[in-house]
Protein backbone atom coordinates (compact mmCIF):
# COMPACT_ATOMS: atom_id res chain seq x y z
CA UNK A 1 0.00 0.00 0.00
CA UNK A 2 1.25 3.51 -0.73
CA UNK A 3 2.21 5.44 2.38
CA UNK A 4 0.59 8.76 3.24
CA UNK A 5 2.72 11.87 3.60
CA UNK A 6 2.70 14.59 6.25
CA UNK A 7 0.03 16.49 4.31
CA UNK A 8 -2.32 13.55 4.42
CA UNK A 9 -2.91 10.42 2.36
CA UNK A 10 -1.79 10.50 -1.25
CA UNK A 11 -4.03 9.70 -4.20
CA UNK A 12 -2.86 6.11 -4.56
CA UNK A 13 -3.62 5.43 -0.90
CA UNK A 14 -7.11 6.88 -1.22
CA UNK A 15 -7.80 4.82 -4.33
CA UNK A 16 -6.56 1.76 -2.47
CA UNK A 17 -9.09 2.39 0.30
CA UNK A 18 -11.78 2.22 -2.38
CA UNK A 19 -10.34 -1.08 -3.59
CA UNK A 20 -10.30 -2.50 -0.06
CA UNK A 21 -13.96 -1.65 0.47
CA UNK A 22 -14.95 -3.08 -2.90
CA UNK A 23 -12.90 -6.23 -2.26
CA UNK A 24 -14.72 -6.79 1.04
CA UNK A 25 -18.11 -6.20 -0.62
CA UNK A 26 -17.41 -8.57 -3.52
CA UNK A 27 -15.99 -11.19 -1.16
CA UNK A 28 -19.12 -11.06 0.98
CA UNK A 29 -21.45 -11.21 -2.00
CA UNK A 30 -19.58 -14.26 -3.29
CA UNK A 31 -19.76 -15.90 0.14
CA UNK A 32 -23.53 -15.40 0.18
CA UNK A 33 -23.69 -17.08 -3.23
CA UNK A 34 -21.53 -20.01 -2.10
CA UNK A 35 -23.52 -20.40 1.11
CA UNK A 36 -26.77 -20.59 -0.85
CA UNK A 37 -25.18 -23.24 -3.06
CA UNK A 38 -24.21 -25.31 -0.01
CA UNK A 39 -20.46 -24.80 -0.42
CA UNK A 40 -20.14 -22.90 2.87
CA UNK A 41 -21.56 -24.50 6.00
CA UNK A 42 -22.39 -23.35 9.51
CA UNK A 43 -23.26 -19.73 10.12
CA UNK A 44 -22.38 -16.81 7.86
CA UNK A 45 -22.48 -13.16 8.98
CA UNK A 46 -21.83 -10.60 6.26
CA UNK A 47 -20.11 -7.22 6.63
CA UNK A 48 -22.00 -5.58 3.75
CA UNK A 49 -22.60 -1.92 4.56
CA UNK A 50 -19.95 -1.64 7.27
CA UNK A 51 -16.83 -1.68 5.08
CA UNK A 52 -15.72 1.90 5.75
CA UNK A 53 -15.24 1.24 9.47
CA UNK A 54 -12.52 -1.34 9.27
CA UNK A 55 -10.78 0.24 6.28
CA UNK A 56 -10.55 3.53 8.17
CA UNK A 57 -9.46 1.74 11.34
CA UNK A 58 -6.73 -0.21 9.59
CA UNK A 59 -5.43 2.94 7.93
CA UNK A 60 -4.37 4.39 11.30
CA UNK A 61 -3.09 1.22 12.96
CA UNK A 62 0.52 0.05 12.82
CA UNK A 63 1.39 -3.43 11.63
CA UNK A 64 2.41 -4.42 15.16
CA UNK A 65 -0.82 -3.18 16.76
CA UNK A 66 -3.48 -5.73 17.71
CA UNK A 67 -6.98 -6.07 16.35
CA UNK A 68 -9.74 -8.40 17.51
CA UNK A 69 -13.40 -8.65 16.59
CA UNK A 70 -16.55 -10.74 16.87
CA UNK A 71 -18.00 -13.19 14.35
CA UNK A 72 -18.73 -10.65 11.57
CA UNK A 73 -15.04 -10.87 10.82
CA UNK A 74 -14.39 -11.40 7.10
CA UNK A 75 -14.06 -7.70 6.34
CA UNK A 76 -11.69 -7.18 9.26
CA UNK A 77 -9.50 -10.06 8.09
CA UNK A 78 -9.26 -8.73 4.54
CA UNK A 79 -8.59 -5.15 5.62
CA UNK A 80 -5.88 -6.40 7.96
CA UNK A 81 -4.14 -7.95 4.98
CA UNK A 82 -4.93 -11.64 5.38
CA UNK A 83 -4.73 -13.51 2.08
CA UNK A 84 -8.00 -13.41 0.14
CA UNK A 85 -7.31 -16.97 -0.97
CA UNK A 86 -6.61 -18.11 2.58
CA UNK A 87 -9.75 -16.49 3.94
CA UNK A 88 -11.93 -17.97 1.19
CA UNK A 89 -10.38 -21.39 1.72
CA UNK A 90 -11.27 -21.12 5.39
CA UNK A 91 -14.85 -20.28 4.46
CA UNK A 92 -15.01 -23.55 2.52
CA UNK A 93 -13.33 -25.50 5.34
CA UNK A 94 -10.18 -26.31 3.38
CA UNK A 95 -6.73 -27.10 4.79
CA UNK A 96 -5.24 -24.07 3.04
CA UNK A 97 -7.49 -21.75 5.03
CA UNK A 98 -6.10 -19.23 7.50
CA UNK A 99 -7.27 -21.47 10.37
CA UNK A 100 -6.46 -24.70 8.52
CA UNK A 101 -10.12 -25.20 7.67
CA UNK A 102 -11.04 -25.81 11.29
CA UNK A 103 -12.44 -22.41 12.20
CA UNK A 104 -14.71 -21.39 9.37
CA UNK A 105 -16.53 -18.10 8.98
CA UNK A 106 -16.55 -17.03 12.62
CA UNK A 107 -13.00 -17.98 13.59
CA UNK A 108 -10.60 -16.25 11.24
CA UNK A 109 -7.21 -15.37 12.75
CA UNK A 110 -3.58 -14.74 11.89
CA UNK A 111 -1.01 -14.32 14.66
CA UNK A 112 1.60 -12.95 12.24
CA UNK A 113 -0.79 -10.10 11.39
CA UNK A 114 -1.70 -9.74 15.08
CA UNK A 115 -5.32 -10.36 14.12
CA UNK A 116 -6.66 -12.39 17.03
CA UNK A 117 -10.09 -13.36 15.71
CA UNK A 118 -13.04 -13.89 14.93
CA UNK A 119 -15.00 -14.97 18.11
CA UNK A 120 -18.41 -16.60 18.05
CA UNK A 121 -19.58 -15.84 21.60
CA UNK A 122 -21.18 -12.40 21.83
CA UNK A 123 -18.89 -10.18 23.89
CA UNK A 124 -16.56 -13.08 24.66
CA UNK A 125 -13.60 -11.44 22.96
CA UNK A 126 -13.74 -8.24 25.02
CA UNK A 127 -11.92 -9.60 28.10
CA UNK A 128 -9.38 -11.10 25.69
CA UNK A 129 -8.77 -7.63 24.24
CA UNK A 130 -8.14 -6.35 27.76
CA UNK A 131 -5.76 -9.25 28.38
CA UNK A 132 -3.81 -8.64 25.18
CA UNK A 133 -3.47 -4.96 26.08
CA UNK A 134 -2.41 -5.85 29.63
CA UNK A 135 0.34 -8.10 28.28
CA UNK A 136 1.65 -5.30 26.06
CA UNK A 137 1.52 -2.85 28.94
CA UNK A 138 3.32 -5.26 31.27
CA UNK A 139 6.04 -5.96 28.69
CA UNK A 140 6.49 -2.30 27.86
CA UNK A 141 5.43 -2.75 24.24
CA UNK A 142 4.15 0.42 22.60
CA UNK A 143 1.10 -1.20 21.01
CA UNK A 144 -2.57 -0.36 20.71
CA UNK A 145 -5.27 -3.03 20.81
CA UNK A 146 -8.40 -2.30 18.81
CA UNK A 147 -11.50 -4.26 19.80
CA UNK A 148 -14.49 -4.09 17.49
CA UNK A 149 -17.91 -5.23 18.65
CA UNK A 150 -21.56 -5.09 17.64
CA UNK A 151 -24.08 -2.97 19.51
CA UNK A 152 -25.58 -6.09 21.09
CA UNK A 153 -22.32 -6.87 22.88
CA UNK A 154 -22.69 -3.73 25.00
CA UNK A 155 -25.53 -5.40 26.92
CA UNK A 156 -23.32 -8.34 27.92
CA UNK A 157 -21.57 -8.70 31.25
CA UNK A 158 -18.20 -9.21 29.54
CA UNK A 159 -18.50 -5.69 28.13
CA UNK A 160 -18.74 -4.05 31.54
CA UNK A 161 -16.09 -6.25 33.14
CA UNK A 162 -13.63 -5.59 30.33
CA UNK A 163 -14.23 -1.83 30.32
CA UNK A 164 -13.90 -1.61 34.09
CA UNK A 165 -10.61 -3.52 34.01
CA UNK A 166 -9.32 -1.39 31.13
CA UNK A 167 -10.18 1.79 33.02
CA UNK A 168 -8.68 0.67 36.34
CA UNK A 169 -5.38 -0.28 34.70
CA UNK A 170 -5.41 2.35 31.93
CA UNK A 171 -5.06 -0.33 29.30
CA UNK A 172 -4.22 0.76 25.72
CA UNK A 173 -7.48 -0.32 24.07
CA UNK A 174 -9.59 1.44 21.46
CA UNK A 175 -13.09 0.04 21.96
CA UNK A 176 -15.17 0.35 18.76
CA UNK A 177 -18.91 -0.23 18.70
CA UNK A 178 -20.16 -0.99 15.20
CA UNK A 179 -23.75 0.09 15.75
CA UNK A 180 -25.59 -1.32 12.73
CA UNK A 181 -28.95 -0.59 14.40
CA UNK A 182 -29.89 -4.19 15.20
CA UNK A 183 -28.69 -6.85 17.62
CA UNK A 184 -29.76 -9.93 15.67
CA UNK A 185 -33.45 -9.07 15.11
CA UNK A 186 -33.93 -6.48 17.85
CA UNK A 187 -33.55 -2.74 17.33
CA UNK A 188 -31.02 -1.04 19.61
CA UNK A 189 -33.71 1.16 21.14
CA UNK A 190 -35.62 -1.92 22.28
CA UNK A 191 -32.63 -3.70 23.82
CA UNK A 192 -30.46 -1.00 25.39
CA UNK A 193 -31.58 1.34 28.17
CA UNK A 194 -29.11 3.88 26.74
CA UNK A 195 -29.78 4.50 23.04
CA UNK A 196 -26.56 6.51 22.63
CA UNK A 197 -24.36 3.53 23.38
CA UNK A 198 -21.10 5.48 23.56
CA UNK A 199 -22.41 7.06 26.76
CA UNK A 200 -21.85 3.74 28.49
CA UNK A 201 -18.14 4.56 28.53
CA UNK A 202 -18.86 7.47 30.87
CA UNK A 203 -19.37 5.03 33.74
CA UNK A 204 -15.74 4.00 33.38
CA UNK A 205 -14.22 7.45 33.02
CA UNK A 206 -13.42 7.09 29.33
CA UNK A 207 -13.81 9.91 26.77
CA UNK A 208 -17.57 9.99 26.43
CA UNK A 209 -20.18 10.14 23.72
CA UNK A 210 -17.78 9.80 20.78
CA UNK A 211 -20.16 8.98 17.94
CA UNK A 212 -19.07 9.02 14.32
CA UNK A 213 -20.75 8.50 10.94
CA UNK A 214 -19.85 4.89 10.19
CA UNK A 215 -20.55 5.39 6.49
CA UNK A 216 -18.06 8.26 6.06
CA UNK A 217 -14.49 7.05 5.55
CA UNK A 218 -12.76 10.37 6.24
CA UNK A 219 -14.80 11.17 9.34
CA UNK A 220 -14.08 7.69 10.65
CA UNK A 221 -10.38 8.03 9.95
CA UNK A 222 -10.22 11.37 11.75
CA UNK A 223 -11.86 9.91 14.85
CA UNK A 224 -9.76 6.73 14.76
CA UNK A 225 -6.63 8.87 14.54
CA UNK A 226 -7.68 10.78 17.66
CA UNK A 227 -8.53 7.56 19.50
CA UNK A 228 -5.28 5.79 18.64
CA UNK A 229 -3.15 8.81 19.55
CA UNK A 230 -4.95 9.15 22.89
CA UNK A 231 -4.46 5.50 23.77
CA UNK A 232 -0.86 5.30 22.59
CA UNK A 233 0.01 8.33 24.73
CA UNK A 234 -0.71 6.29 27.87
CA UNK A 235 -3.96 8.01 28.82
CA UNK A 236 -5.89 4.74 28.94
CA UNK A 237 -8.76 3.38 26.88
CA UNK A 238 -10.97 5.23 24.41
CA UNK A 239 -14.42 4.26 23.15
CA UNK A 240 -16.15 5.37 20.00
CA UNK A 241 -19.42 4.36 18.37
CA UNK A 242 -19.64 4.11 14.59
CA UNK A 243 -23.25 4.54 13.44
CA UNK A 244 -23.58 2.22 10.47
CA UNK A 245 -26.10 -0.10 8.83
CA UNK A 246 -25.97 -3.66 7.58
CA UNK A 247 -27.70 -4.22 4.27
CA UNK A 248 -28.11 -7.97 4.74
CA UNK A 249 -29.60 -10.03 7.55
CA UNK A 250 -27.89 -10.72 10.83
CA UNK A 251 -26.81 -14.00 9.27
CA UNK A 252 -27.74 -15.88 6.13
CA UNK A 253 -30.53 -17.61 8.05
CA UNK A 254 -32.18 -14.34 9.04
CA UNK A 255 -35.71 -13.95 7.58
CA UNK A 256 -35.54 -10.20 8.40
CA UNK A 257 -39.14 -9.92 9.61
CA UNK A 258 -38.18 -7.12 12.00
CA UNK A 259 -37.60 -4.48 9.29
CA UNK A 260 -39.33 -3.47 6.09
CA UNK A 261 -37.60 -3.91 2.74
CA UNK A 262 -38.06 -0.23 1.93
CA UNK A 263 -36.03 0.68 5.04
CA UNK A 264 -33.04 -1.21 3.68
CA UNK A 265 -33.46 0.25 0.19
CA UNK A 266 -33.68 3.77 1.60
CA UNK A 267 -30.47 3.29 3.58
CA UNK A 268 -28.60 2.15 0.47
CA UNK A 269 -28.49 5.78 -0.63
CA UNK A 270 -25.87 6.17 2.12
CA UNK A 271 -23.69 3.28 0.92
CA UNK A 272 -20.11 3.93 2.12
CA UNK A 273 -18.56 2.63 -1.10
CA UNK A 274 -20.74 4.88 -3.25
CA UNK A 275 -19.97 7.84 -1.00
CA UNK A 276 -16.22 7.28 -1.16
CA UNK A 277 -16.31 6.73 -4.91
CA UNK A 278 -18.16 10.02 -5.36
CA UNK A 279 -15.61 11.79 -3.17
CA UNK A 280 -12.77 10.44 -5.31
CA UNK A 281 -14.36 11.54 -8.58
CA UNK A 282 -15.51 14.93 -7.23
CA UNK A 283 -11.97 15.68 -6.01
CA UNK A 284 -10.50 14.34 -9.28
CA UNK A 285 -8.53 11.74 -7.37
CA UNK A 286 -9.96 9.07 -9.66
CA UNK A 287 -12.13 8.91 -12.76
CA UNK A 288 -15.15 6.67 -13.18
CA UNK A 289 -13.01 4.57 -15.49
CA UNK A 290 -10.42 4.23 -12.71
CA UNK A 291 -13.10 3.05 -10.29
CA UNK A 292 -14.44 0.54 -12.80
CA UNK A 293 -10.93 -0.86 -13.23
CA UNK A 294 -10.53 -1.13 -9.46
CA UNK A 295 -13.86 -2.95 -9.18
CA UNK A 296 -12.89 -5.37 -11.94
CA UNK A 297 -9.56 -6.06 -10.24
CA UNK A 298 -11.29 -6.80 -6.92
CA UNK A 299 -13.80 -9.11 -8.62
CA UNK A 300 -10.98 -11.02 -10.32
CA UNK A 301 -9.17 -11.41 -6.99
CA UNK A 302 -12.29 -12.89 -5.41
CA UNK A 303 -12.84 -15.27 -8.33
CA UNK A 304 -9.22 -16.44 -8.09
CA UNK A 305 -9.73 -17.01 -4.37
CA UNK A 306 -12.82 -19.12 -5.01
CA UNK A 307 -10.97 -21.25 -7.56
CA UNK A 308 -8.08 -21.69 -5.13
CA UNK A 309 -10.42 -22.68 -2.31
CA UNK A 310 -12.45 -25.12 -4.39
CA UNK A 311 -9.27 -26.85 -5.59
CA UNK A 312 -7.76 -27.08 -2.11
CA UNK A 313 -7.95 -30.31 -0.06
CA UNK A 314 -10.00 -30.86 3.05
CA UNK A 315 -8.08 -31.13 6.34
CA UNK A 316 -6.70 -34.56 7.25
CA UNK A 317 -8.56 -36.33 10.08
CA UNK A 318 -5.38 -36.05 12.19
CA UNK A 319 -5.87 -32.26 12.25
CA UNK A 320 -8.54 -32.83 14.89
CA UNK A 321 -5.72 -33.29 17.39
CA UNK A 322 -3.39 -30.46 16.37
CA UNK A 323 -3.42 -26.91 17.78
CA UNK A 324 -5.46 -27.99 20.80
CA UNK A 325 -2.80 -26.66 23.15
CA UNK A 326 -0.36 -23.81 22.58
Amino acid sequence: MAQSNSKGPDKETMRNWYRQMVLIRRFEEKCAELYSAGDIGGFLHLYIGQEAIVVAAQSVLREDDNIITAYRDHGVALARGLSTKGVMAEMLGKSTGVSKGKGGSMHLADKEKRFWGGWAIVGGHLPLAAGIALADQYNGDDRVTMALMGDGATNIGYFHEALNMAAVWKLPVVWVIENNQYGMGTAVTRASAVADIAKKAEAYGMPCCMQVDGMDLLELREMFTEAVEYVRSGEGSFMLEAITYRYRGHSMGDPERYREAHEVETRKADDPITRWGKYLTDKKIATKKDLEAIEKSAEEEVEEAVEFAQNSPLPDPEELYTDVYV
